[in-house]
């Protein structure tokens, strides 16, 4: 398979998955070395983001998924009328940063930042896959410990939790 071939059956598969791709899946169902399929997956991603068109390709979520320019989100959700159902409460991305950054961590943890109960933001939180249970705490009562999900990095358009910016650069963008 010639190198053009590699990357449009790349771009397809991106295309219909819907979902991020790790290179793995990708060297598993095409059958080409990692570095070959990792090699295609740059020059996609710089040939889209040098169209600078309606689409591109980006690494989310320890895989790589097309999605579309956030330019063109307002336009995009006011076509999908999808404005609310994808909207987070001010409660919601409170929690959700507290977990994001605090992670491993038990609701009386999260509800001690807060000041307040979060039982139905933790329950929204997690039927949205945002967040999700990773075990149980070692203390009387065997409380559960919650964590972020891949749909989490997804959703904020993150590689991983390393991307998430640091107090020390939220402070700075506030005084500005």
């Amino acid at each position: 398979m010639d190198p053009k071939e590699r990357k449009s059956l790349i771009e397809a598969l991106l295309f219909v998955s819907g979902e991020p791709i790790t290179l793995s899946a990708l060297k598993e169902v095409l059958d080409i070395p990692e570095p070959d399929i990792k090699r295609c997956m740059d020059e996609l991603i710089s040939e889209y983001k040098d169209r600078d068109r309606g689409l591109l390709i980006l690494e989310i979520a320890q895989g790589f998924q097309m999605v579309t320019n956030p330019l063109y989100a307002k336009i995009l959700r006011k076509f999908t009328n999808a404005a609310t159902s994808n909207k987070l409460s001010m409660p919601a991305l409170e929690t959700l940063a507290i977990v994001a950054y605090k992670q491993p961590l038990i609701k009386a943890e999260i509800e001690q930042i807060r000041g307040v109960n979060s039982d139905g933001v933790i329950k929204s939180l997690l039927d949205k896959r945002l967040i999700k249970i990773i075990g149980q705490k070692e203390a009387p009562g065997k409380p559960l410990l919650y964590g972020t999900t891949k749909e989490f990095l997804q959703y904020f358009g993150l590689r991983d939790l390393t991307e998430l910016p640091t107090l020390k650069e939220l402070t700075r963008e506030e005084a500005a």
